[in-house]
This record gives C-alpha cells, sequence and structure tokens, in this order.
C-alpha cells in the first residue's frame, strides 16, 4: 500500500465487501478479493494504530506522563477558538511571534 490515504483504502475496503455480499461471485474472484480486503484492513489498522500513538503524544503532560481527559466535540470546538482568540498569550512557547 504505498502512498494510499486512509479515506481511499477505506472506500476500497467497502466497495471489496458490497461486491462480496452480492454471492454472485466465484470462488477464486472471492479469495481474490478477501486477500485484498485483508491487506486493505492492515493498512487501515496501521494508519490507525499511528494516529493513536500521535494523539498519545501530544496527551502526555511535561513529566512524560499520560493526562486522560474526557474528550468532546464541543470541547475541542472551545479549545480551538480560544487558541485564536488569545494567540500572543503563551508567551513561554518559544515561537518567535
Amino acid at each position: 500500500m504505498t502512498e494510499k490515504s486512509f479515506e481511499k483504502a477505506l472506500s476500497e475496503l467497502e466497495s471489496i465487501v458490497e461486491k462480496m455480499e452480492k454471492e454472485d461471485l466465484s470462488l477464486n474472484e472471492s479469495l481474490a478479493l478477501f486477500e485484498k480486503g485483508v491487506q486493505l484492513a492492515r493498512f487501515l489498522r496501521e494508519e490507525l494504530d499511528k494516529a493513536e500513538k500521535k494523539i498519545e503524544i501530544l496527551l502526555k503532560n511535561d513529566k512524560g506522563e499520560m493526562k486522560k481527559e474526557a474528550f468532546s466535540l464541543s470541547d475541542e470546538k472551545k479549545a480551538v477558538s480560544e487558541q485564536v482568540e488569545e494567540p500572543g498569550s503563551d508567551e513561554d512557547s518559544g515561537l518567535p511571534f
């Protein structure tokens, strides 16, 4: 799976599932589609694992310990809007602006 996007792989897997559910395929066709589906599922799992690791890194505190936080979309939107409203409030960020 070189340079395949998560969304494209997911769409392709969904298409394979739809084809297989029709039940009008030969055994060889079904096996070939199944093999391709397994490859896509593994790729998708790897991409999800990578995303999960990135999230874990972002959630670690300055001591390297994980801090658990409840996640809700409204909390995320609020945090993003606060960052946009107060661009200069974090003087210790080390950013030049």
